[in-house]
Order: C-alpha cells, then sequence, then structure tokens
C-alpha cells in the first residue's frame, strides 16, 4: 500500500484518540451537551465550507431529514455527550479503551435486533474481550467493581449508541455521498444537542474564545468531526475498509498517550493488559465472518 495511506492511518488515529483529551479539557467551562453542541458546530460548519469550495452538491431535497436527524441524535450528539458526562468520573484513557468495545457491541446489537449471524470464531473474540473488561474494571475476590461504576455505565452507553446508530446508517440512509451524509448528520446533531444544552446546561459563548478552549474546540469539531472523516473515507477509496477499520486498534493506544503526556493520567498494568485482550477480542470477532460494510459499520467515531 502506498506510503500515504499509513500516514492517513497514524493522523487520523492520533486525531480520534486526541478527541477524549479535548473532551477533557472542555469539561473544565462546558457541560457535555454543550460540549456535543459546540463539537457538531464546529464540524458542520467545516463540511460546509470545504463542500462550497471543492463543488460538492448538498442535493437537499435528496435527503431524507427525519431518519437522518434520528441517526445523528444516536450516532452522534447522544454518544458524544455520554462520553463527556463519563470523563467527569473516568480518565480519559479509561474512557477511550472502553470505546473500543464498541466493535463487539455492533455485533451484539446486529445479533438481538437485525438478525446478524455469528460463527464460533466470533463468540470467542467476544469472550476475550469480556476477560479484557474484567481485568480493565479490577473485579476480583471481595470487591465487586474498582472503577467509577456511573462513569463506566455512561462509557459503554456512548458505545451501545454507536452500535444502534451504525446498524440504522446501513439501512436507512445509503445513496447518500459521504460529504451529504457528514454534511446532514453533523446539521442534525447540531440541532438536536443544541435543543437540549440551551435548555439544561449554561453555554457561554465568551469561553469559547479563551485559547485552550477555542484549540479544543478546533482540535474536537474541525480536526476530529471533520478532517477525520475525510481521512477514513480516503483510505476506504484508496486502500480497502479494511484497512481503515484498523484505526480502531489504534486509537486507545494514542489517547493514552495523550492522556499520559498532557493530563498526566497514569498508565497501570490492569489498563495494557486490559487493553491488549479487548483489542484482541474485537480483532478476532471483526475477522470472524463479517462484511466489508459491517466492519465499516463498527468503527466508533
Amino acid at each position: 500500500m502506498a506510503r500515504s495511506l499509513y500516514i492517513a492511518l497514524i493522523l487520523l488515529s492520533l486525531i480520534w484518540g486526541g478527541s477524549f483529551f479535548f473532551i477533557k479539557n472542555l469539561l473544565h467551562d462546558f457541560g457535555p451537551w454543550g460540549i456535543a453542541f459546540l463539537r457538531s458546530t464546529f464540524g458542520f460548519l467545516f463540511i460546509t465550507v470545504v463542500m462550497l469550495i471543492m463543488r460538492k452538491p448538498f442535493d437537499l431535497r435528496d435527503i431524507r431529514w427525519l431518519p437522518t436527524i434520528l441517526i445523528a441524535m444516536i450516532n452522534m450528539a447522544l454518544p458524544w455527550t455520554l462520553i463527556g458526562f463519563s470523563e467527569t468520573r473516568l480518565a480519559s484513557s479509561m474512557a477511550s479503551v472502553l470505546n473500543a468495545t464498541t466493535p463487539i457491541w455492533t455485533m451484539i446489537v446486529g445479533l438481538l435486533f437485525f438478525g446478524s449471524v455469528f460463527r464460533r470464531i466470533q463468540w470467542m473474540g467476544m469472550g476475550v474481550a469480556l476477560v479484557g473488561l474484567i481485568i480493565l474494571l479490577g473485579i476480583r475476590p471481595g470487591s465487586f467493581i474498582t472503577v467509577d461504576f456511573i462513569g463506566f455505565t455512561a462509557m459503554i452507553g456512548a458505545t451501545l449508541c454507536y452500535a444502534v446508530g451504525s446498524q440504522l446508517s446501513k439501512r436507512l440512509l445509503g445513496g447518500l455521498t459521504m460529504y451529504q451524509l457528514t454534511f446532514a448528520t453533523l446539521f442534525g446533531a447540531m440541532v438536536g444537542s443544541g435543543i437540549i444544552a440551551f435548555a439544561t446546561e449554561k453555554v457561554e459563548f465568551a469561553k469559547i474564545a479563551e485559547p485552550a478552549n477555542l484549540g479544543s474546540f478546533v482540535g474536537l469539531g474541525i480536526f476530529g468531526s471533520g478532517v477525520a472523516y475525510i481521512l477514513f473515507n480516503y483510505m476506504v477509496l484508496k486502500g480497502s475498509p479494511e484497512f481503515a477499520t484498523s484505526v480502531t486498534y489504534l486509537v486507545p493506544a494514542t489517547a493514552m498517550i495523550w492522556g499520559y503526556t498532557l493530563l498526566d493520567e497514569p498508565i497501570g498494568w490492569s489498563l495494557i493488559i486490559g487493553l491488549i485482550l479487548i483489542l484482541s477480542g474485537v480483532f478476532i470477532t471483526n475477522r470472524g465472518g463479517r462484511t466489508r460494510k459491517e466492519r465499516v459499520a463498527a468503527v466508533p467515531k
């Protein structure tokens, strides 16, 4: 494969891994819904400018807006909010490792609600990932759990949103270009999260201009929700879906590096071993007979 594809892979893993750091940084001045609203706003403005510069057609009448907004809430606004809430109680590195279980939950949701069929090797992969979760959570005799349970539940809720959203996206949003899909879903996420943010939280726009916050929103919205999708689709088109989805395995590692270097978050053996087992389980299940479309849909965003 071309060297540019590997460069894109590394850049994408750094961007998506860094999103956990940006969220952690923004929680000092903004609530989870406010972060989701401003993240989608920055991303929406970016993709709009890109489409105008590249003269990509919007074709607004071709977009089925009701299912698009529904999926935008399930696949963007709600999980982004849950991740933000979870990081008020968990380290960003821990949240990123839990986020890596998204492909596992995508398969389970597909099995329970969308008629997916699994092979034995895929069940084995789920078992390996489950062991990794147990180690990560610090479950041992005499102590049920050492990780904050509410933060853990919120993060798993986010991965379940991604799982449901990706399954619905495949079935309801076919026929749109990658630019249309990104434009429409970011618009839906912006509107939906904005309504809830202004109703439940205090969004102080003056604080956006503070250098640290502005840098975080640029990293989270423009790069994490704009540039990232361009890099991902570039790897799909110029490489392969399998190569593009391998970013799933790198994001937790880059998030741990960001957390360690910028937030002084410790990296313990339980985190490393849990990460290795979870990613091994994801790798086994992801190579156990799923279609290319399913692999692409399982990638956390």
